[in-house]
């Protein structure tokens, strides 16, 4: 369904709050993005790719579970990491880590509800559907042209996507990781609650 102005402003009304830790620089664009309370005893994070259909699957089928049930109970606090699988991909998250990051989860979920229209879409420019996208979350060109042109951001994801690569040797999206235990693929709400230990 195409996004519109109203529902993505609307989800980041309603949306769960974003959390930003600072990682090792001040600039807001290489912080952690997370839901959830920042002291939550259990913390998952998803390796994730915006053009992969099974992140896609995830974000929509299993996600809004979580976030009821885990996430928004205090449970775990979620932790996203960009695990870019092409070009279009990094320069995807670099879009989103442009943006405020109240506005990163509607964001992020309105690109994977929609990429049969921005990434895979017949006779398109991704890169124009992906500026369209931005400009519906209100990005100014400005902003978005500067996030497509930060070579130093793309070098410092793929840094980031080497770190998962090498110590939780991830390969695939989905992939999550829970105290250091590593399970990959798409997975129904009953099987990722499997994944997070009772509290």
């Amino acid at each position: 369904m195409l996004a519109t102005r109203r529902s993505l402003l609307s989800l980041v009304a309603t949306g769960t709050v974003l959390g930003a830790l600072p990682v090792r620089a001040e600039d807001p664009t290489r912080t952690e993005r997370f839901v959830g309370k920042a002291d939550a005893k259990i913390t998952v994070i998803e390796c994730f790719s915006l053009t992969c259909s099974h992140c896609a699957a995830f974000a929509k089928e299993t996600l809004p579970r979580v976030k009821a049930e885990l996430i928004e109970t205090g449970k775990i606090r979620y932790r996203f990491y960009d695990f870019p699988l092409n070009g279009l991909d990094f320069i995807a998250f670099k879009v989103t880590r442009y943006l405020p990051a109240a506005s990163y989860l509607p964001f992020v979920e309105a690109l994977l509800s929609t990429q049969d229209r921005w990434a895979f879409g017949r006779n398109i420019e991704p890169v124009v559907e992906l500026w369209k996208m931005a400009a519906l979350a209100g990005m100014s060109r400005t902003t978005f042209d500067k996030a497509v042109a930060d070579e130093g951001l793309t070098t410092w994801i793929a840094e980031q996507q080497d770190v998962a690569s090498k110590r939780w040797k991830v390969n695939s999206t989905p992939t999550f990781i829970v105290d250091d235990v590593v399970h990959a693929g798409e997975m129904n709400f009953d099987a990722f609650r499997k994944l997070v230990p009772e509290t």
